[in-house]
């Protein structure tokens, strides 16, 4: 499986924030930087906030790990493919530049993100194409160097109607997955158009279109979803600047263009970069709302924090430029525009929601072993970021097993037991069906079982329709 880089519209000690003053960095750029207002990136501090340091990495072409913006700020950089992580193209620096370019420094731009520092993963081949295989090592290896944060700005073409172009890559999920069982968020770029048989494009590219990773969508200058954007009911997640965007890039690049005086910016790069455009560039602004979220509060889960900045965004609106965006969640925006100040109040006012301390429990191989003959918790589900719970129960032949779930009101449950053998619910097929039950939202849901064979079934929690919620589940194993 291949990904692309997504540019234009092709595929290539703590401070306590103050809520009524904003902090205004001396970097002379950044008024270029016409994305880090509209994020709200600065307005929740009235100081630069000396924030405990989090790792992001940033899985791409390389960086200019020289470039005076971003001295200090890499702590580790390798290639997965070859070489030295240095980039030849400009796609990661660009994106290092938005989370962790040097803050108040008098010099450059402001990264989004004052508590960042940068793991550096070169996985972009010189043609531009990318082996997940190679991305997958990479997201392991910064998972092992204390990501808490992690930027993928790759997808491929998604069409889960055509087999061809499913863009599923198991070795992908499976990184993903372990990351996230390490407390790691990942964000994603949705993917760009151009090559999309129909516009607008209804499906978001992997790994965006993974459980718990936030996929990020496009707008531009004058509020409007930006027309390359892919669109998604499920999978994209937020909307962030990602037209006529400024940043970083490696000095190698601009120096070809030696009459212009903003060297190693994308000012003096090449035409793609000038005025740059794709959702990759979206996708590393809500990685830096990422990384100052962790850094606030380190204890944060990676659900929890993809929480805080979908439920604290901007609503998309024709009011504020969204021309064509209907109300509440939807394809286009997902909860909405980024708003990094809002996320952080709504940290301080305690609203994020309960942790669940089974996930990734989204499939089999992934399902939590629950012991014992009887358990009960309470746990999350959503829609939209994890939309399916896998709990594993050991039967023996001819034991009972009960199950009953309380949703909270706004959920609608189905409870299915899958026999032994099952290896993905992706495979599941009627014959693996041990039993079945489904119910409206908010009522009790029940399922009871005797096994006929003794082996691991998996018990499948999932959300019926747009909603999310706790529920409380009880599991009792009886002869």
């Amino acid at each position: 499986m291949k990904r692309a880089l997504l540019i234009g519209t092709g595929v290539l000690a703590l401070a306590v924030p103050a809520a009524a003053q904003a902090f205004t960095p001396n970097d002379p750029l950044l008024p270029k930087q016409w994305y880090a207002p509209q994020d709200r990136a600065f307005d929740a501090f009235n100081i630069l906030p000396l924030l405990p340091i989090v790792r992001v990495a940033v899985i791409d072409s390389g960086a200019d790990v020289n470039h005076p913006d971003l001295r200090g700020q890499i702590r580790a950089a390798r290639s997965f493919v070859g070489g030295s992580p240095a980039d030849d193209q400009g796609h990661g620096t660009f994106v290092a530049g938005e989370i962790a370019a040097a803050v108040d420094d008098g010099h450059g731009i402001a990264g989004l993100a004052p508590a960042a520092n940068l793991l550096v993963a070169k996985v972009v081949r010189p043609d531009g194409s990318v082996s997940t295989r190679a991305e997958a090592r990479a997201i392991r290896w910064a998972v092992k160097l204390g990501a808490r944060v992690i930027n993928v700005s790759l997808g491929g073409l998604r069409d889960p109607q055509d087999p061809l172009f499913t863009g599923y890559s198991k070795v992908e999920q499976q990184a993903i997955d372990d990351a996230v069982a390490n407390g790691v968020l990942v964000v994603a770029a949705v993917g760009n158009n151009r090559y999309a048989p129909v516009k607008p494009w209804k499906y978001a590219s992997y790994p965006a279109a993974l459980p718990h990773v936030v996929g990020v969508g496009s707008y531009g200058r004058s509020g409007d979803v930006s027309t390359f954007s892919n669109q998604d009911p499920v999978f994209v997640d937020l909307i962030a600047p990602g037209e006529d965007m400024f940043s970083l890039l490696p000095r190698p690049l601009t120096s070809k263009n030696t009459s212009c005086n903003e060297q190693g910016y994308s000012s003096c790069g090449p035409k793609d970069y000038r005025h740059a455009a794709g959702t990759s560039f979206s996708a590393p602004q809500v990685s830096a709302a990422a990384a100052t979220l962790f850094s606030l509060d380190p204890s944060l889960t990676p659900d929890e924090v993809s929480w805080l900045l979908e439920r604290a965004a901007t609503p998309a609106t024709p009011d504020n430029g969204c021309i064509d965006c209907p109300p509440g969640r939807n394809a286009m925006s997902g909860w909405g525009k980024l708003n990094i100040a809002a996320a952080v109040r709504a940290l301080r006012l305690g609203e994020a929601p309960l942790t669940d301390r089974f996930e990734p429990n989204d499939d089999v191989v992934t399902g939590s072993a629950i012991r014992g003959r009887k358990a009960h918790f309470r746990a999350t589900i959503d829609y939209w970021d994890d939309s399916n719970d896998v709990y594993r129960i050991k039967l023996k032949r001819g034991q009972r097993v009960t199950v009953v779930a309380w949703p909270s009101s706004s959920l609608a449950l189905s409870l299915v037991l899958w026999k032994p053998g099952l290896g993905s619910l992706a495979a599941a097929r009627a014959s693996f069906r041990a039993r079945r039950s489904a119910h409206g939202p908010g009522v009790v849901d029940r399922l009871k079982y005797r096994a006929r064979k003794t082996g691991w079934y998996s018990l499948q929690l999932s959300t019926t329709r747009p909603g999310f919620g706790s529920y409380s589940l009880r599991i009792r194993r009886s002869r």
